[in-house]
């Protein structure tokens, strides 16, 4: 019985040592789409305009508390006028929805994915990833912080690189006021 007892332990401890020096594999953590927000702002001549849009899927991948991928969906059916009320409100959604600018009816989704994630302090990194948008995929740079269960992202999108030209002095002539500014802002608060 002593010998029995003599070997357990010694698999027990062999064991646990053997797996304890193995890299761990990395986690993919979903991301509570409920609870997560994505707030667009976008900026003209006159002003600005603000609202949100609904995260469909998503999910952080990390090696232990190391961010290391992402990857997420949106719905660009939801996106969301928040500064406009009524008649004007209605007519801005409609106006995004529409082929001058995403043309959701064709495009649905718009999805990120990470390509490269640097540490750029506790908790804080510098991510690559393709944005797709409009069916165009090109590569953005933008900065991730984590706290806890909680991410936050802040990006700029330059719109024209997504065939998202409406408004735009670096396309169209003599717009004055009417000029839409190319880049508009993207703030991502994740829960997971």
């Amino acid at each position: 019985m002593k010998k029995g007892v003599v070997s357990l332990a010694f698999a027990l401890v062999f064991g646990f040592a053997a797996t304890a020096t193995e890299p761990l594999a990395d986690e993919k953590k979903e991301v509570k789409t409920d609870a997560s927000k994505v707030t667009w702002k976008a900026y003209k001549v006159t002003g600005s305009h603000y609202g949100s849009i609904a995260l469909e899927e998503g999910a952080l991948v990390f090696d232990g508390d190391k961010l290391t991928g992402g990857e997420f969906v949106v719905d660009m059916t939801t996106i969301n006028t928040e500064d406009l009320e009524g008649e004007y409100k209605q007519k801005l959604d409609g106006h995004l929805n529409s082929a001058d600018f995403f043309d959701t009816a064709n495009h649905k989704t718009s999805s990120l994915k990470f390509t490269e994630v640097k540490s750029t302090g506790k908790n804080s990194y510098e991510v690559t990833g393709d944005l797709t948008i409009k069916g165009i995929t090109k590569p953005i740079t933008f900065d991730v912080s984590i706290y806890g269960s909680k991410a936050t992202a802040t990006m700029k999108v330059d719109r024209t690189n997504y065939d998202v030209k409406y408004g735009s002095g670096s396309f169209f002539d003599n717009l004055g006021d009417k000029t839409i500014y190319d880049e508009f802002d993207l703030v991502v608060d994740l829960e997971f």
